[in-house]
C-alpha cells in the first residue's frame, strides 16, 4: 500500500475504511526511556494473540534460542479491534495483562480522554 502510494499508483481499491476502533498500548522495557534493559524472557505471547479481535506486534523483540526477549525500549505494540472504543481499550488491556516480562509497563490510560464518561480504559 504505501509503495504503491509512493510510485502515484494507489487506488481506491487499496484501500478499505471499517468502522471498528482500534486502540494500542505499548508495552516498554524496564529503563525505557533511558536505557532500557535487554535479554527479558516474554511470555504469554500467544494467550495474548488468542483474545478475539487481538494483535501484538513486535518492535524491540529478538529470538534467544526458542524463547522471545526484550531487545529495546518499546517492546510490543498490544493492538485491538471491536465495535466500540471501550471494548477495544478492554480486550487490548486484558491482552497486556497476559503478556509478561521482567520489568514490563505501560500506560494504562490509552483511549480515556476519548472514552470521557463512557468510562475508564484500564
Amino acid at each position: 500500500l504505501l509503495c504503491s502510494a509512493a510510485r502515484g499508483k494507489l487506488t481506491p481499491d487499496c484501500v478499505s475504511v471499517s468502522d471498528r476502533y482500534g486502540l494500542c498500548v505499548v508495552l516498554a522495557a524496564s529503563g525505557y526511556p533511558g536505557a532500557p534493559r535487554r535479554g527479558d524472557v516474554i511470555s504469554g505471547l500467544a494467550e495474548a494473540q488468542a483474545l478475539d479481535g487481538v494483535r501484538v506486534y513486535h518492535a524491540g523483540t529478538a529470538r534467544s534460542a526458542e524463547q522471545v526477549v526484550t531487545a529495546g525500549g518499546r517492546v510490543l505494540g498490544v493492538t485491538a479491534v471491536a465495535a466500540t472504543l471501550q471494548d477495544a481499550a478492554a480486550r487490548a488491556y486484558r491482552a497486556c495483562e497476559l503478556v509478561r516480562f521482567d520489568g514490563a509497563q505501560y500506560r494504562r490510560d490509552i483511549g480515556y480522554r476519548q472514552l470521557g464518561s463512557a468510562g475508564s480504559a484500564g
